[in-house]
């Protein structure tokens, strides 16, 4: 299903305001669609509606967790620490604006802030939210390197002597949790290649 029919269909059940529907999604493929995101894009969340359409039997809120993945990094600043808070700002705006219910909004808040540090949660859907957004770390070498010239394009703003040893710091964060992945599907499909990839890719850093 292409992205701009799941969100419709999403808006679809909380408002019948098509031309406002359209609206809303205007906006997010201008953001996602923006300058430099070179993974941080509309693929980036065809991806992790892949992998959510495979747990669905898993989730409790799946149209909570469907919002969150629109809008999770709707803003997007590499040079920024703050893309996740503004996100998840800019979400509550547009679903007050559709007329969700301030509970629903302070879940996607808190999904998409989840997004930032990745962390087990105790709500279920977020760390099946955070698990999908983390799936690219699982994926066969040859996408796990596409991967990261993808990222590397998007943090070219900062030269090697920088991005380096900053872009190492944050995966051996990733390798010193216990667990990558939160939920033992993601754990059981991505978690062994993920470890392989991430050594890997700092063995390839450690070369430069």
């Amino acid at each position: 299903m292409q992205l701009r029919e799941r969100f419709s269909i999403l808006c679809s059940k909380f408002t019948q305001h098509q031309n406002f529907i359209e609206s809303l999604w205007t906006e997010i493929e201008r953001k996602y669609s923006e300058k430099g995101r070179y993974y941080h894009n509309f693929e980036h969340l065809d991806n992790m509606f892949r992998e959510l359409d495979d747990v669905t039997a898993y989730l409790q809120d799946y149209n909570a967790i469907a919002f969150s993945v629109f809008y999770h990094d709707v803003i997007y600043d590499a040079s920024s620490k703050l893309n996740e808070e503004k996100s998840a700002r800019f979400a509550e705006k547009q679903l007050q604006l559709i007329g969700t219910a301030p509970e629903f909004i302070e879940k996607i808040d808190q999904q998409i802030m989840a997004t930032q540090f990745h962390k087990k949660s105790s709500d279920n859907d977020t760390d099946y939210l955070v698990d999908a957004d983390l799936s690219i770390l699982g994926q066969e070498p040859e996408n796990y390197k596409h991967y990261t010239q993808k990222i590397r394009k998007e943090y070219s703003i900062y030269p090697d002597f920088l991005y380096k040893p900053g872009r190492k710091k944050v995966l051996r964060h990733v390798l010193e949790s216990e667990n990558i992945f939160k939920t033992e599907y993601f754990r059981e499909k991505y978690e062994q290649q993920a470890r392989k990839n991430i050594l890997s890719e700092i063995e390839y850093l450690n070369l430069g």
